[in-house]
């Protein structure tokens, strides 16, 4: 009974903002690469997209768009936002196409998130 209590009284004052919860550590990059869809990316090894057009077709059918660098790592563009909110419309535009991107950068277990600051396409 006790425990729950303080189960309780430490939920409110999380929520409430008391207690300030761990954020993850970020840092500030800069990545230059091709914008594909992970489909493509993971089970084809494709270094860049096979066209604007199939980039473009499998991000309208469901698959998330990421970013391939040039030393072959790959950036899940990602949001602080709650609830979170796909990202396919930022990198729509640049689907299939080389850009350079900054944001801060997030890494977990391997992974690579990217949270997008800025986004052209690369010279």
């Amino acid at each position: 009974m006790r425990f729950c209590f303080l189960v309780r009284v430490l939920a409110v004052l999380c929520l409430a903002g008391s207690i300030p919860l761990a954020r993850p550590e970020s840092k500030a990059v800069t990545v230059t690469g091709y914008v594909l869809d992970s489909a493509c990316a993971f089970t084809k090894g494709l270094k860049k997209p096979i066209s604007v057009e199939c980039a473009q077709k499998c991000a309208k059918n469901g698959s998330p768009l990421v970013i391939l660098a040039d030393n072959g790592a790959i950036y899940w563009p990602t949001t602080d936002a709650m609830p979170a909110d796909s990202q396919n419309g930022k990198l729509m535009p640049f689907a299939g196409q080389r850009v350079t991107a900054s944001g801060k950068l997030f890494e977990r277990g391997g992974s690579r998130a990217l949270m997008i600051e800025k986004i052209d396409a690369a010279k």
